[in-house]
């Protein structure tokens, strides 16, 4: 079974730094693409960031540029997300997610629980 695990949220303050991680298990980690999601207070889904299967190529949402740094280690079946200089916008709920291929269920979107980021004074 496919599981996504995120941590690391919590409060910080603006110009600040968190690092997120998610935790993969139930698929051949190493040959998906993992993407970041969040979702603020009143808000739809907002894409982040995508990395693909092997790290090599990484895109990110502009108004994230230059601050969020996306990661893989995939001996790890780990994704992470450093995030630098954060700003009270960047206050949402944050999801990995995967389209990952099962026998069972064919491709399905997959997304962690979640964690909560705060950016706030």
């Amino acid at each position: 079974e496919v599981h996504l695990v995120e941590s690391g949220g919590g409060l910080v303050q603006p110009g600040g730094s968190l690092r997120l991680s998610c935790a993969a298990s139930g698929f051949t980690f190493g040959n998906y693409a993992m993407s970041w999601v969040r979702q603020a207070p009143g808000k739809g889904p907002e894409w982040v960031s995508s990395m693909d299967n092997g790290g090599g190529t990484t895109n990110y949402v502009d108004f994230v540029k230059g601050r969020f740094t996306a990661s893989r280690e995939n001996h790890a079946t780990t994704v992470n997300l450093q995030m630098n200089s954060l700003k009270s916008e960047d206050t949402a709920v944050y999801y990995c997610n995967a389209d990952v291929w099962t026998s069972m269920s064919g491709t399905r979107n997959y997304w962690g629980q979640g964690t909560q980021v705060t950016v706030s004074s």
